[in-house]
């Protein structure tokens, strides 16, 4: 069959040739109609995300559309290595597919479900999200951070803030507030009015300077859940000891590993049941797999990537 087949760390995924998937137990084959691109896709490819596997050559993608044997629509997410979702076919275990709602179409649905799994599970499982509480997306001008904002509304957050560098686009998709990333002194107002939970998309720099403002602004032991999502900015932060000891700040990731993985499943068939209902909308720009090579380096995080068959 045809794939995009990654020979090596660091190199742009070629269209060539790869071995069938075999079903295992429990497994089920799924003809792909539609898979994205996304920053774990990339950081895996490039062999630096810490899921990647490091086994050369294997099949980029992590989750993806296709219809069964017996003719259903399915999100899946994980195929075993060294295939991956970026392929004609894969064999993917049942518990990890979900049924697709018939008003969602294939290459909608792929755009939306990893970074909308990636929100919903921070908000749902790690955050703990209430109605009414106000929420912080730190790197909300990208497709994922935007996302978060319109699932941040849907799940009945009161307030949201939105950090990043297009104020027009952040308000367009339903941010009370924006920040822009240039200007960490406008950090601390937000916190000194309250707020609930921070997504992080960015980490670096504006990350830590929204820990510090928050610890300034503590509001009588009231807890921040700080939950980390994505390294978009930079791997590392120098955050000062005394942020933690002074504060009640709440310092947690989401993502493979912090969350079981039929919990992470199960927010993801939220998310892509929530779609059409919400409104929720991603920027996103379909290319054929057979063009990989050249839609790979264009992808960036303003549109998603969506490969189709």
């Amino acid at each position: 069959m045809k794939a995009a087949v990654v020979q090596g760390p660091g190199q742009v995924p070629v269209f060539a040739d790869f071995a069938e998937p075999v079903p295992a137990a429990g497994e089920i084959l799924i003809d792909v109609t539609a898979a994205a691109i996304s920053q774990v896709v990339k950081a895996r490819a490039s062999g630096a995300h810490y899921s990647a596997t490091n086994a050369f050559p294997f099949v980029a993608g992590i989750d993806g559309v296709g219809r069964t044997s017996d003719g259903r629509r399915v999100y899946f997410v994980m195929p075993r290595p060294p295939h991956g979702a970026m392929a004609e076919r894969v064999a993917v275990p049942a518990a990890q597919c979900v049924d697709l709602p018939d008003d969602l179409d294939d290459l909608a649905a792929a755009a939306i479900a990893n970074p909308g799994m990636s929100s919903w599970a921070a908000y749902v499982e790690r955050a703990r999200l209430k109605p009414g509480e106000t929420v912080l997306v730190n790197g909300a001008t990208g497709t994922s951070g935007r996302l978060a904002v319109q699932i941040a509304r849907h799940l009945g957050a009161g307030r949201i803030i939105a950090t990043g560098r297009n104020a027009q686009a952040l308000r367009e998709v339903g941010a009370d507030v924006t920040l822009p990333l240039d200007q960490p002194e406008a950090f601390l107002a937000p916190f000194a009015e309250g707020v609930d939970v921070v997504i992080d998309y960015l980490w670096g720099d504006s990350a830590r300077a929204l820990l510090i403002a928050g610890a300034r602004a503590g509001r009588d032991a009231v807890p921040i859940r700080f939950v980390q999502v994505g390294s978009v900015s930079a791997a590392d932060i120098a955050l000062p000891s005394g942020v933690l000891r002074s504060s009640a700040i709440e310092l947690m990731g989401s993502g493979i590993g912090s969350i079981r993985f039929d919990r992470l499943v199960a927010a993801a068939g939220a998310v892509l049941q929530a779609a059409v209902p919400a409104g929720l909308h991603i920027a996103f720009t379909p290319a054929p797999l057979a063009e990989v090579e050249q839609a790979w380096p264009r992808d960036d995080s303003r549109r998603r990537t969506v490969f189709h068959q």
